[in-house]
This record gives structure tokens, C-alpha cells and sequence, in this order.
């Protein structure tokens, strides 16, 4: 069973303990706290540079030392604060930073609501799940045979077909009916390519509907998305050595992934705000008149000085 180590503050009070246990479970993995002393929980000033009032925090803060220390103790770390803290905040960015760059154990940042769910900590999970499990499969720098990826997302679904390491094949529809939406973006990645669905050794689907279509397409591997569209970039960009930065604006909400010769090592989840998905940006187009493509154009044209806001949230504001 992989070990998820949590560090974190206020999540007992706020009741999304339970959510967290939850979440884990649905995974295969349990939640660990590594045992620290009183000694290591004075140091963290001196090893961190910032001084916390916050007990819970300098005690994530002493835990994350143990964990670079001793990496047997966890498979991968899942650092938690309330969303209303700043302290929390700062203290949740220098803990990822810490692991990061003193350790290959993957580790992902959540900042939590009372509301947060089990349901909303899935992908997270699994994707820290999936880091642990598959660090070789995620190392693989070329692919063999002739396999096809189906990515059921929120706003589209593509499908593509690869043969020894090549791209041959591409389909990209609208997301309407989940199951109807992948067979056509399959269908033409198929005809793109020349093959017959018969032909296909493998198949492997992502995204939000992965699970559904997964399940009727009889697909070999279902594996969320961030660690799939992180290792789909650096092999696109040709970056599978060395580090690399991935941005992924999905329908729904956004994710910011540190790789590491191909593997996912730290990454972030957006979703609660609507300003962090792409459906916005969509609409923000329409609006506009213009290609999503010309956005990031216009918006280095701009003066944000010349703008005057009178409210933080670009949403409702």
C-alpha cells in the first residue's frame, strides 16, 4: 500500500479529516504522520527561515525534515491548509519547495475548504498514487508498438494513435455524451491514422471521463491527468530530461506540474476559482471577437496599470 505522508494544519477542525482518509482510501493508499520530537519542532525556524505562531505548522514544518531525512518513511507527501490562512500559505509553498529540491518523493499542495470533499481530493490523490507506483513507467522515454489514448475531458475529447514512438493519428471532438463524444474522437483518430481499432495492442484513457470510458472501451490503463498531460508535454516538447515546467489549462480548472526527467514531482491543482479554467477563457474569446489563441497576445499588449479595479475576482467582479 503506498504511504501518503500529510502534513498539515487545522485539518481535525475544519472536519475534512475524514474527506482526507476517505480520498486516500478510495485510491489504495493511508495517510502516515512521521514521528518527529520536540527537538526537531524547535529547529524548523532555523532550517525554514520563517518564524510561525502556529504550532500544527511548525509540526508539518518538522515533518517534512524527517521525511528528506529518512524518505523510507513515506511514498509521497500531500501537504494541507486551511484556504484562509496566509501563514498557512507561505508555510505550504516553502514545505513543497523543501521536499522538492531536497528529495525525489513526489509531493502535492492543497489548500482546503470546510466543503472539501473526497470526491474533490480524487484526482490529487491519484495522481500522488500513480508518481509513487509508476515512477518507471513514467520514466519510459519511448514508446513501443502500436498503442491509442483517449483523454475524456470536461469541454473535449481527443484521442490519438501512436506507433514506435511516432504520432500517426489525431481526433479532437466537443464533449457532449461522455461515451459518444470518445467513439468519435477514437473513430477519427483511427482514420487518421490508417489503422483499424482490431489493431490496437493497447489502450489507455484519461481525464474526467476516464473511468466511464475506460470501462466501456476495455482500456488497459486509466490514469489521471496530471500525470498523463505532464508526460505528453515533455514528450512533445522533447524535454523528458532534465527539469521542466508543464501549465495545464483544462476545461474545469488548471494544474502547474514540476517534472523531473519525466516524472511529476511537485505539482498544484486550481478549481475553485472559475478564473482558473478554460471554459473561461473560452467565453472570454467569444466575447471578445477573437481566437482563444490571440488571448495571450492581447493580454502582453496591455498596461494592467491603465486598468482600474475596483475588486480582485476577474469573475464577478
Amino acid at each position: 500500500m503506498i504511504r501518503i505522508a500529510q502534513l498539515s494544519c487545522g485539518s481535525e477542525y475544519s472536519g475534512v479529516q475524514g474527506e482526507l482518509e476517505k480520498a486516500a482510501e478510495m485510491v489504495g493508499a493511508e495517510l502516515v504522520f512521521p514521528e518527529v520530537s520536540l527537538e526537531d519542532v524547535r529547529n524548523v525556524e532555523e532550517r525554514f527561515g520563517i518564524k510561525v505562531a502556529s504550532g500544527d505548522l511548525n509540526l508539518a514544518m518538522a515533518r517534512a525534515t524527517r521525511i528528506v531525512e529518512n524518505p523510507d518513511l513515506a511514498d509521497a507527501v500531500f501537504v494541507a491548509t486551511c484556504f484562509r490562512c496566509a501563514e498557512g500559505a507561505i508555510v505550504r509553498s516553502e514545505i513543497r519547495k523543501y521536499i522538492h529540491e531536497n528529495s525525489r518523493i513526489p509531493v502535492l499542495s492543497y489548500s482546503f475548504t470546510e466543503r472539501t470533499t473526497a470526491e474533490t481530493l480524487l484526482t490529487r490523490m491519484e495522481a500522488l498514487v500513480t508518481t509513487a507506483k509508476f515512477k518507471g513507467l513514467l520514466a519510459r522515454e519511448r514508446q513501443t508498438g502500436l498503442t491509442a489514448g483517449i483523454d475524456s475531458g470536461s469541454t473535449t475529447t481527443k484521442a490519438v494513435v501512436m506507433r514506435d514512438n511516432e504520432v500517426i493519428g489525431t481526433g479532437w471532438v466537443p464533449t457532449t455524451e461522455v461515451i459518444k463524444s470518445a467513439e468519435d474522437a477514437y473513430n477519427a483518430a483511427l482514420e487518421s491514422a490508417g489503422v483499424k481499432k482490431e489493431e490496437i495492442q493497447g489502450l489507455g484513457t484519461t481525464g474526467y471521463g476516464r473511468h466511464l470510458v475506460g470501462k466501456e472501451f476495455g482500456a488497459k490503463l486509466i490514469q489521471e491527468e496530471i500525470t498523463v498531460n505532464s508526460k505528453g508535454a515533455v514528450f512533445l516538447a522533447d524535454a523528458q530530461r532534465g527539469e521542466a515546467t508543464v501549465i495545464d489549462i483544462g476545461g474545469m480548472d488548471n494544474k502547474a506540474i514540476s517534472v523531473q526527467d519525466g516524472i511529476p514531482g511537485t505539482f498544484t491543482m486550481g478549481g475553485i476559482c472559475a478564473g482558473a479554467s478554460g471554459r473561461f477563457l473560452e467565453l472570454t474569446a467569444r466575447r471578445l471577437g477573437v481566437e482563444i489563441t490571440e488571448l495571450g497576445k492581447l493580454a502582453m499588449k496591455g498596461d494592467h496599470q491603465k486598468v482600474p479595479m475596483n475588486s480582485y475576482c476577474i469573475v464577478f467582479g
